[in-house]
């Protein structure tokens, strides 16, 4: 299981500790030396400029950290389309995908009972820790969208409110590259494909064909009950916090926990909690909790 703390000293270690040789060529597999840094980056903690300027201070080959920079450009990419596009991200971007059978999201995925070793216990395991491998969200993002023929939008909606690096950009438009609505074709893996990547051996499961049948694959028995998903959580008692209004006040969110915006300066720092906000874009208490943890960081 994988645990992130929330101390800054520990957080600014796991930057230390990033091995762009070893990520480049092991970050498709399950116990790949990925850097866990994707929680912070959402949560504003840390940036990706940071990552970037400590694989340039190793001085390696450019190619070596070349995946590495590209993975962070990719972070920033879909965070410029959301500036642009707006709540445009929220809808079919490029083309409509096809086809939709419906805009629910599997019983099977939400119980982790796909009948996938692999993928069933990566569900498990995101809602014990919040935390799911990329190469495996593209998975579940896949069986959803391309076999059960949901709707990207419910079960993109279903994974954010899990993950503690829940960031709506990277995660909507990377559901809809998969579904083909921001892509140019749809994503598919089968069993061998998971298999490789995840360390096991099964067969005789609905992933368990050539490519070339993806195409004209009906939907397995097993995904065809769908159901919406309701998220429940509390936001804290703010009380009536005694603001000074001749103050320069900062306003750090969800997105923004910086403990080094404007370091050392007398400024009134409030962390704002917009409830229509997670209203609109729901979270599990423990992506909220995680996120005041680090705000700790936060000084004053």
């Amino acid at each position: 299981m994988h645990s992130f703390p929330i101390n800054l000293t520990a957080i600014e270690q796991r930057i230390q500790e990033i091995e762009p040789v070893k990520y480049a060529s092991t970050r498709n597999f399950k116990d790949g030396a990925v850097t866990r840094l994707s929680p912070y980056i959402s949560r504003g903690v840390i940036s990706t400029k940071q990552v970037m300027d400590h694989s340039y201070s190793l001085q390696l080959p450019a190619f070596q950290t070349e995946k590495l920079i590209q993975e962070l450009a990719w972070r920033d990419y879909w965070q410029q389309i959301w500036i642009s596009k707006r709540e445009g991200i929220f809808q079919d971007l490029k083309q409509i995908q096809m086809p939709v059978s419906n805009w629910k999201i599997p019983e099977a995925v939400i119980q982790a009972k796909t009948g996938i070793e692999a993928v069933d216990q990566a569900i498990l395991e995101l809602y014990e820790t919040g935390y799911m491998h990329n190469h495996m969200r593209m998975y579940v993002a896949s069986i959803c969208c391309n076999l059960a023929q949901c709707h990207w939008l419910e079960p993109a909606r279903w994974l954010y409110s899990h993950l503690l690096d829940g960031d709506l950009a990277s995660n909507h438009l990377s559901w809809q590259w998969v579904a083909g609505s921001n892509s140019s074709k749809k994503y598919y893996a089968n069993q061998s494909n998971i298999n490789k990547y995840f360390q096991t051996a099964q067969e005789g499961t609905f992933l368990d064909v050539d490519y070339a049948d993806f195409d004209r694959m009906e939907i397995p028995s097993i995904l065809k009950d769908t159901l919406h998903v309701e998220t429940e959580f509390k936001l804290p008692e703010a009380g009536n916090p005694q603001l000074d209004s001749s103050s320069n006040t900062l306003v750090y969110n969800y997105y923004n926990l910086d403990p080094y915006w404007y370091q050392g300066e007398s400024v009134q720092r409030v962390l704002l909690l917009e409830p229509s906000f997670f209203e609109k874009y729901p979270i599990q208490q423990k992506c909220l909790d995680f996120a005041m943890g680090l705000s700790e960081n936060i000084p004053e």
